[in-house]
């Protein structure tokens, strides 16, 4: 106990410099989940994981496949235990969707953000700086009209669904009507 005490420079008497520390610790924290949330991240996480875990399949195979010959040729017999080659298998194919998950959420992601820039590529500026002028921003009147186009859009794909419901219910009425 006296050797750690020794060893912290200061003793008692540095624990006020402990509170960066944890505030350092907090931010780091906030920055690791953040990191969750982010499925390239994951899927990079996820990767160590699999290979070991491919490496325990192949392991758990080989000495699974190893015992079976023993007690084929009659040298052993199946007194022994052999550790469980599905449970292992299952955990591989848990790995492997999880990454999949990861990779499909990052294509949604990458989508929308594509989508995104397309149909709306320019910002509008605030009014609370009027005087910063911004060179890619658009004019108050044609985010109106982009909104304006997006919302007929939207009510386009709505009127579509609407029929197509209608169409698949058995309640469907003549294309006419609107």
């Amino acid at each position: 106990m006296a050797s750690q005490q020794q060893q912290q420079p200061g003793g008692p008497m540095s624990q006020p410099g402990l509170q960066p520390t944890s505030l350092q610790q907090q931010q780091q924290q906030q920055l690791n989940q953040q990191q969750d949330f982010d499925p390239v991240h994951r899927f990079k996480m996820l990767i160590p994981q699999l290979k070991e875990s491919l490496q325990n399949v192949m392991k758990i195979a080989s000495l699974n496949l190893a015992h079976n010959t023993t007690i084929d040729n009659g040298i052993k017999s199946s007194d022994t235990s052999v550790q469980r080659f599905d449970k292992s298998l299952e955990e591989f194919y848990a790995l492997c969707d999880q990454l999949e998950l990861c990779l499909r959420l990052a294509y949604e992601c990458l989508s929308q953000s594509i989508d995104s820039a397309k149909h709306s590529p320019n910002l509008v500026p605030t009014a609370t700086k009027p005087d910063t002028v911004q060179t890619e921003s658009m004019s108050y009147a044609q985010y109106l009209g982009m909104i304006k186009s997006q919302i007929s859009c939207a009510k386009d794909i709505h009127n579509a669904l609407l029929e197509c419901s209608k169409k698949i219910s058995g309640k469907g009425q003549p294309q006419g009507i609107m």
